[in-house]
């Protein structure tokens, strides 16, 4: 996987673009301006990154993942991934067939819901999974693969299906290796 130089990343114009930050010179990255990334953080292969956007640190975009932040926006918190084909989407038409859709058609003649995503930290979502306007993936939350999420979820626990359903608490024992981690990597790069 080749990777855009640091340099080029600098002149794409994006609102913040940490140190370290690794994308992938086969992903679409739109708006620039509206996105913001933080340290040590990817972006794989034939992804599209499009609209208000906010990346932390040590996040991980797969290949294929289309993450949309629209106008109201997207915050993905630290230690968050995406897997392979995730999309993120912070608005929707109305499919009811009151009114018409696609970007084709001025906004009068229809019903767009557009509401704002937020994952926090140490969340993971699966292989395939969908994440509708106006979802909160609280803390530690583990999406499995295929999954439609189109509800907030509870901090620390699994979800799978479609709809997405909650199975089961999820371990917060990676919060202490979150710690061990953080203090090798500042030893390991002079950061202390």
């Amino acid at each position: 996987m080749a990777y855009y130089t640091d340099e080029t990343l600098r002149n794409f114009g994006f609102k913040h673009i940490g140190c370290n930050v690794k994308i992938s010179d086969k992903a679409s990255i739109y708006n620039p301006e509206q996105i913001e990334i933080g340290d040590y953080s990817r972006i794989d292969d034939f992804c599209v990154i499009s609209g208000k956007i906010q990346i932390g640190k040590f996040v991980h975009i797969a290949p294929m993942c289309l993450v949309a932040g629209g106008e109201k926006g997207l915050v993905i918190e630290d230690f968050v991934g995406f897997a392979y084909g995730v999309q993120v989407f912070t608005q929707s038409d109305d499919y009811s067939g009151k009114t018409m859709t696609n970007p084709n058609i001025p906004k009068k003649f229809k019903n767009e819901k557009k509401e704002p995503i937020l994952i926090k930290k140490h969340s993971i979502v699966g292989a395939g999974s969908i994440i509708m306007p106006g979802v909160v993936l609280n803390e530690g939350t583990s999406i499995g693969a295929m999954s439609l999420v189109r509800k907030s979820t509870e901090a620390w626990s699994i979800y799978l299906g479609n709809p997405a359903k909650r199975l089961k608490d999820r371990s917060r024992d990676l919060l202490e290796l979150e710690k061990q981690f953080l203090e090798e990597f500042k030893i390991q790069n002079n950061l202390i």
